[in-house]
């Protein structure tokens, strides 16, 4: 039977009030939690070196119940559906009442709001026609440019469906398709080798990615990279003036500044931003907002995984701290509303506040403009992987592509690149802010607590002045 169609209690042949029932016994005397049901399906194709060298599926369904008192979280998780279960689950959630006897948190709201397609994006196009696709894209890249030597093309979707159980009898659904198309390239000259990669995805179907525009764009895309960082010259060092590119560069926003905004981080007084709500925390202009309502971005939810409808949260507005991300249990500690920020990995993962499509919106400067104002700076157009230490805004991010500035023209490639710094602090030094709002193409992924999500990062040009340029040059 098609859990689409069924509800997973239904799919799993059990007793609604007798689960009910057991939910009841896990939650009393709670001050909130939930039966989280999960059912998902997951695809991954890999052609590389001119084979094909991965081909996985695999379908996984659990539970995870949940009982929180105050600040204490009782959770127990299974892949066994069963009444037994579920019955050893409830007991081993009770511990965290302590004896205690409240009300129960009032329910989330509910929303009709569709943010993606009932669609299965396992089930078309057919397995040869995956396959096919992959080796077409391997022979593209090949004969684009004699100096690709290596090419790696891979494809992913996952189709979940999840039930979010409440001892009041509510109940919340959502099917949620998400796929994503990915090729990265090694070109070469000489003994010099260098890389590039481009990817795109969403919550959708994978037609749209595998049309001839879209996946011959990326490719291109990967090539072009790689070739820019073959052509490229040690990076520079020291504080100078850096232009951020529109787009993906948002995960630098992301990580340096997105994670110190979640509220568990804040509500423990961990964060550089822990009491600042209210003060000015970025320049004039800076406007940062949470958005997981976007139709069929990789980080939109219609719910989150407690049921709350996602929201369009504004965190910064105008450079002044607004708003922080929030679940249910942090919110309700903090004396403020939930956000529908709470997310978690899977089944066997308790929620906590995350992010989904974070981004900082347009300001009124041409690109043009901003790129002419720098008289010797770095101009970064791509990141690779950064580390940020939440409590001290510190952070250090790779540039995968980036250029000199030289008396306000862009100029030599460079390689190496990191740039390093302090998020709270760095916010107060964007001078300029473009006009050219871009979302990445749908690649994100968040780590937090050794949990993984799909996310969203986006922004439009930016200057940040006296950054910290770690080079090799």
């Amino acid at each position: 039977m098609d859990p689409a169609i069924s509800s997973l209690i239904d799919r799993a042949g059990l007793d609604k009030d007798k689960v009910r029932q057991l939910i009841g016994r896990g939650l009393e005397g709670a001050d909130d939690g939930e039966l989280f049901l999960e059912y998902k399906q997951t695809e991954a194709l890999a052609f590389d070196n001119g084979r094909l060298k991965q081909a996985t599926y695999d379908t996984t369904q659990g539970f995870g119940l949940r009982a929180v008192k105050d600040e204490a979280v009782g959770y127990a998780h299974a892949s066994d559906l069963s009444e037994g279960a579920l019955a050893r689950a409830a007991e081993a959630v009770r511990a965290v009442k302590g004896g205690y006897s409240g009300s129960y948190s009032q329910a989330p709201g509910r929303t009709n709001r569709k943010l993606y397609g009932d669609i299965n994006p396992l089930g078309e196009p057919a397995f040869d026609a995956k396959v096919k696709l992959l080796e077409t894209i391997d022979a593209y890249a090949r004969a684009k440019d004699p100096h690709v030597r290596q090419v790696t093309a891979s494809i992913a979707a996952t189709w979940q469906v999840v039930e979010i159980l409440r001892a009041d009898g509510e109940t919340y659904r959502d099917i949620r398709p998400l796929v994503r198309f990915n090729v990265s390239v090694v070109a070469g000259d000489g003994d010099r080798q260098e890389s590039g990669s481009y990817g795109v995805g969403g919550r959708e179907g994978y037609q749209r990615f595998i049309e001839p525009a879209m996946w011959q764009g990326a490719v291109d895309e990967a090539i072009r990279q790689a070739m820019v960082n073959l052509n490229a010259v040690a990076a520079p060092a020291g504080e100078m003036d850096v232009v951020l590119g529109a787009g993906w560069p948002g995960v630098m926003l992301h990580e340096a500044v997105g994670h110190g905004l979640e509220g568990d981080f804040n509500r423990k007084k961990t964060s550089a931003f822990a009491g600042l709500m209210g003060q000015q925390v970025a320049a004039k202009g800076v406007t940062v907002v949470d958005d997981g309502t976007m139709n069929a971005r990789r980080g939109s939810l219609s719910i989150d995984d407690e049921g709350t409808p996602t929201n369009r949260t504004v965190l910064i507005e105008d450079g002044i701290l607004v708003g922080y991300m929030q679940d249910r249990q942090n919110a309700r500690l903090m004396g403020m509303k939930p956000t529908g920020n709470g997310r978690r990995e899977s089944h066997a993962h308790v929620p906590m506040p995350r992010m989904t499509n974070t981004a900082m919106l347009d300001g009124k400067h041409d690109p043009a403009e901003i790129i002419a104002s720098v008289k010797n700076g770095l101009y970064a157009v791509n990141f690779g992987g950064g580390q940020v230490d939440i409590t001290s805004g510190k952070y250090v991010f790779q540039c995968t592509e980036a250029y000199k500035i030289e008396n306000g023209k862009v100029t030599a490639p460079v390689k190496g690149a990191m740039l390093i710094g302090n998020g709270p602090t760095d916010l107060h030094r964007i001078s300029m802010i473009g006009n050219d709002f871009a979302l990445d193409p749908g690649i994100g992924t968040c780590g937090k607590n050794g949990q993984g999500v799909p996310v969203g990062v986006g922004q439009p040009t930016l200057r940040m002045d006296r950054i910290t340029v770690g080079g090799t040059g």
